[in-house]
């Protein structure tokens, strides 16, 4: 008989499908044509052995068109199988027992994929389908009357079930298995409300200890800041930046576009690295058109690239900063930096803020938060992030793919902490003022031009956010490679 054979790719390009033939032809059923023709005309008193003879048809997964523009591929929707054959004991079972739902079938919901032309459907077309239920067995779904389902005596039969179960979807119907598995755990002290618990009440058991250190630490820096010898030391230390006389004043119009697109490249990083971080199935990949078997995932390909961007973005923010002389405003120049930052943060911790005016010059502490990101912090992550990217060379093995792990996700905490710090300085130090001097390079500590543009910042970001979605990173992604959904 004849049945159709599935080509694959062609082997050389430009090429046909492999094999060449669509057909084949493979031996008759068991007994010849006349013996399957008999069966299924005058079928034996037992109605088990003819299943072995009988066909069903099943739906084919089409993929994508072999030529650009054709049909999707193979071009049939459907074919005929091979009916499963159900041993007599199966399809005979004992009459004091119930076996019926080996024969059932439920409604699961499949999961559909990007349309296969523009402006289709999502495929497949089915939104559901119809699996086998699962079998459990006679012990698991009729227990002893006098069964006890404490963990001592908890019977094996419920762990088959569950195997089975896990490849039916949430739809399907709950089972006297399931129901006594569930009243086993319940009995052993295991629920999954008990278990989801800790997890539940950590981060607030977190904040707590955070919110009572704090009070300590305020507590305590104003008990020193009331005491003769910490009193001298604000005294001698006010936590001034001590800057040299050829130090530069004000912001310059770079580097108030530049912080903007800093913090822009940073939000959307953060965001693609979170994302990155838990995402376990990714619904589009892309490759390379010279390497498609090197797959990523649509949401790494777009943190790869805002990096990319980040990395040019400092290169630039580091030639225009020493070629300017703006450098000396956040590295430290003198070691009296280090006891005026203690006493900056002492100041700041007391609640009592240290005198400053960040258009001529920051405190100690602002200095070294400064240089930490953009000296130590910035070429961190770099490394690190590029050492974890596809386009890192794989001769290269001076740094460990288990170092830059190690250090690119605290790294990205650093910045995430420093962002949240220096976002609520902004705002309880003259917030007009500060905005109009990051925003729009001027010393006017009341007017709205910063805040303005502070808004429209604010506003960008959270579009960034909003369209870093793959439905809309896949058709750029597309213009550099090849995407795909698996």
């Amino acid at each position: 008989m004849q049945v159709p054979v599935r080509q694959g790719l062609p082997r050389v390009s430009g090429g046909a499908p492999w094999p060449p033939v669509e057909v084949a032809e493979v031996p008759e059923p068991k007994g010849g044509a006349a013996a399957h023709s008999a069966q299924a005309e005058d079928p034996a008193p037992n109605p088990a052995h003819s299943a072995a003879a009988e066909y069903v048809t099943v739906t084919l997964r089409r993929g994508l068109p072999r030529t650009p523009g054709g049909q999707p591929w193979p071009a049939a929707e459907t074919a005929q199988v091979p009916a499963p054959k159900i041993s007599a004991q199966a399809e005979a079972p004992a009459p004091e027992a119930d076996h019926s739902a080996a024969a059932e079938y439920v409604t699961v919901p499949l999961r559909r994929g990007l349309p296969r032309t523009p402006g289709g459907q999502p495929w497949p077309a089915a939104e559901t389908a119809q699996v086998p239920a699962p079998n459990f067995s006679a012990q698991a779904e009729a227990p002893a009357p006098d069964a006890d389902y404490s963990p001592a005596a908890e019977p094996a039969a419920p762990a088959e079930s569950t195997e089975s179960a896990a490849h039916v979807a949430p739809a399907a119907p709950a089972t006297p298995a399931a129901a006594a598995g569930s009243t086993a755990k319940r009995a052993g002290g295991g629920t999954e409300a008990s278990k989801s618990t800790p997890h539940s009440t950590k981060p607030w058991i977190w904040g707590g200890i955070l919110v009572v250190l704090a009070a300590i630490g305020v507590l305590a820096a104003r008990w020193f800041v009331g005491t003769d010898t910490g009193a001298d030391f604000i005294a001698r230390y006010s936590g001034a930046q001590p800057l040299p006389e050829s130090a530069p004043e004000g912001f310059p119009a770079w580097l108030t576009w530049s912080h903007f697109f800093n913090m822009f490249l940073m939000a959307m990083i953060i965001k693609t690295g979170l994302t990155q971080r838990r995402e376990k199935k990714p619904e589009a990949y892309w490759a390379p058109r010279s390497r498609p078997r090197e797959k990523i995932s649509v949401n790494l390909w777009l943190h790869v690239v805002l990096d990319v961007a980040w990395v040019v973005l400092g290169a630039i923010f580091y030639v225009l900063l020493f070629t300017t002389g703006q450098w000396v405003r956040i590295v430290p120049t003198s070691w009296e930096t280090f006891p005026n930052a203690v006493s900056a943060g002492i100041q700041y911790l007391s609640l009592d803020w240290p005198n400053e005016n960040p258009w001529v010059f920051y405190n100690s502490l602002q200095e070294l938060s400064y240089f930490l990101v953009v000296f130590v912090a910035s070429p961190l992550a770099i490394i690190s992030g590029a050492r974890m990217s596809p386009l890192w060379p794989k001769q290269w093995n001076f740094i460990s793919m288990r170092v830059a792990r190690a250090l690119h996700f605290p790294t990205m905490l650093f910045f995430v902490l420093f962002v949240i710090i220096h976002v609520a300085l902004v705002f309880t130090t003259g917030v007009r003022g500060n905005l109009n001097a990051m925003f729009a390079a001027t010393d006017d500590p009341t007017g709205w031009t910063g805040t303005i543009l502070f808004v429209i910042a604010i506003a960008v970001i959270a579009g960034g956010w909003a369209l870093a979605r793959p439905m809309f990173v896949a058709p750029i992604a597309a213009r550099t490679g090849n995407v795909t959904q698996r």
